[in-house]
């Protein structure tokens, strides 16, 4: 229960809907009650069986309301006669009735918003958390549960809780001013009543018992079911090549069989509840209706049998939101196995912090120092992807990082705008450590272009602007122009207002890299870093960016990672990696004359 009481932390900011929603359930339960207390008169009156009432002290008990009530009752009965007294009480239980009707619309009106609120605030925290987290956190995740926990898992908190969240607090008042109201009314009967229903109750929460095991067990194989065809979407020009559409299908279908067995055991679970919970009502009904016969027909009355109708209805009224109660147990306990899915991320710890005491954001001035730096992505294993490097790039320059893939070059890139922080050493930009940065700060001095192009679906204006708000028309297209990419954006159908498709599948490959550098060229870094660019080019388009990047790299200090050794020749310096370590640095002219590592790359891609 630990994580429902967090989930109702989230109603905070609603409290003024809250208490009105409280404030009506209150008045609800009330007014059913003197609703179905009105059937004693009704039948006193109906079948004639007044006897004399003396006016008692007013006290808050159903026999001191209800005695007083016939008192004032047999004068006017006296004064106006049976049937004028009869439509008394009609009215009084029309309205009766009509107040509890409204009083529950509006406890239910005034909880909308707050059921609502607290889904929606839950998503956001966790969409908000999702951006918070470093990169490496995704990559021991699917996407498709990631999608899984802000979608299903949210919306079954929504149907498991958040809608329980009434039944949760109106049907336990109900029950206890209803066992009230009976006590008053006979102390032995409603005694009885006590000893069978909690009975009944231990059978019913027996049943539920392995339920939020299974539906935490339904939701992780959603998420396998969103992760694969996530994978299945983006991997259709391959399943199709290898003819492969057979064994992913198969896969499918076991995922899809095994959320399907999963649903129907949590389903059936469910759905026993309410059967169940109404048997032994039944059957509590019945021997609360036996024994109350036996004190009203025994030898000593002590219930009248207008009071025992009343006191039948009124304990009819309890088996009702009892079952309700049954239910919403059974929706909470889905709903927290979503939860448990949901504060997972929640509660993920964010490695990449801002310091308490930040340093001052000043403009980019002098250089860029790795001093000896270490990293591993599974600090338990003692392998290190990075050892003791270090390097500076001087403003202006160029440094490019070449070497065989998983040498480390990327992950060296990555220490940079702090996707990942350093085990050990230190990296500082004008001799301030960028962990004594704010990470906002830190990033705003840097302009990325990956391998990948990644765009959004959404316009050529939108992707180019991204993250630039105040970005204006001109700014944009001077943008594309430096990139080479103001051509082909013109010839779309609708120019800069043309939807470039998810993950811009509308484009090329070149046409998507020159959107990346115009994005790039937008935000005018002083920080470069080009992650293998040009590497997944034909030789026009990448003559394009190739062209496009230098006009980017201009008075620019930049860091290159290069699998094509003939793009960087007019770097500054170039960093030869091997197996996380640097074995040779200098220029192109110099490592081809030192006759290493450099020397066999460069022969390899020149005479492959």
């Amino acid at each position: 229960m630990k994580n429902y009481i967090r989930l109702l932390r989230f109603i905070k900011p609603y409290k003024a809907q809250a208490s009105l929603s409280v404030l009506f359930n209150i008045m609800t339960v009330f007014f059913s009650l003197f609703s179905l207390t009105m059937i004693i008169p009704f039948l006193n009156v109906l079948f004639s069986q007044n006897r004399n009432y003396t006016l008692m002290p007013w006290t808050i008990s159903a026999k001191s309301l209800l005695n007083n009530f016939n008192y004032y009752l047999g004068n006017y009965i006296v004064e106006h006669g049976q049937l004028k007294a009869l439509m008394l009480i009609s009215m009084l239980v029309v309205i009766m009735f009509f107040l509890k009707n409204l009083t529950r619309y509006l406890a239910m009106y005034f909880l909308v918003p707050i059921r609502n609120g607290v889904v929606r605030d839950i998503r956001k925290d966790v969409y908000h958390k999702i951006l918070s987290l470093p990169i490496g956190y995704f990559t021991d995740e699917r996407k498709g549960d990631m999608m899984a926990r802000m979608t299903s898992d949210v919306q079954e908190v929504e149907w498991g809780i958040m809608n329980s969240l009434e039944a949760a607090f109106r049907e336990p008042l109900n029950i206890i001013v209803f066992l009230i109201t009976m006590f008053t009314m006979s102390s032995e009967l409603t005694t009885f009543v006590l000893v069978l229903l909690p009975i009944a109750g231990l059978i019913i929460g027996r049943i539920g018992k392995s339920l939020k095991k299974k539906s935490i067990q339904a939701q992780e194989k959603m998420g396998e079911l969103l992760s694969n065809i996530e994978e299945t979407l983006g991997g259709l020009r391959i399943i199709h090549a290898f003819t492969a559409e057979k064994s992913a299908s198969k896969k499918f279908g076991g995922l899809n069989n095994q959320h399907y067995g999963l649903m129907n055991k949590i389903g059936r679970r469910r759905d026993l509840a309410s059967p169940v919970s109404e048997f032994l009502g039944t059957v509590v009904m019945t021997v609360v209706m036996y024994f109350g016969g036996l004190l009203v027909l025994g030898s000593e009355t002590k219930l009248e049998p207008s009071e025992f109708i009343a006191f039948i209805a009124i304990f009819s009224q309890v088996i009702t939101p009892a079952k309700s109660l049954t239910t919403a147990w059974y929706n909470i306990q889905k709903g927290l196995a979503s939860s448990e899915r949901i504060y997972k991320i929640l509660d993920a710890e964010v490695l990449v912090k801002d310091p308490e005491h930040p340093a001052e954001a000043k403009p980019f001035s002098d250089k860029i120092h790795f001093d000896g730096i270490s990293f591993s992505y599974i600090k338990e294993d003692g392998k290190s992807v990075l050892k003791n490097i270090s390097l500076e790039i001087p403003k202006g320059k160029t440094v490019a990082l070449v070497g065989q893939s998983g040498s480390g070059k990327t992950t060296l890139a990555d220490m940079l705008p702090r996707y990942y922080d350093v085990d050990s050493g230190k990296i500082t930009i004008d001799g301030v450590n960028i962990k004594d940065m704010r990470v906002s700060d830190l990033r705003g001095l840097m302009g990325i272009v990956t391998q990948e192009s990644i765009l959004f679906n959404d316009t050529v204006f939108n992707n180019i602007a991204f993250g630039m708000e105040n970005a204006t028309e001109e700014d944009v297209i001077a943008a594309a122009k430096i990139a080479n990419a103001n051509d082909f954006i013109t010839a779309m159908g609708d120019g800069y207002q043309t939807s470039i498709g998810d993950r811009g599948s509308k484009l090329s490959g070149g046409q998507r890299q020159r959107l990346s550098i115009a994005r790039a060229v937008l935000k005018n870094p002083p920080i470069l870093i080009l992650d293998e660019a040009t590497s997944a080019l034909d030789t026009e388009s990448e003559r394009l960016v190739q062209e496009a990047l230098i006009n980017l790299m201009k008075q620019r200090t930049t860091l290159v990672i290069a699998h094509r050794l003939s793009t960087i020749v007019h770097a500054d310096e170039i960093i030869v990696m091997q197996s996380g370590e640097i074995v040779e640095r200098g220029t192109h002219q110099e490592l081809l004359n030192k006759n290493g590592y450099y020397k066999r790359l460069f022969d390899l891609q020149t005479f492959s």
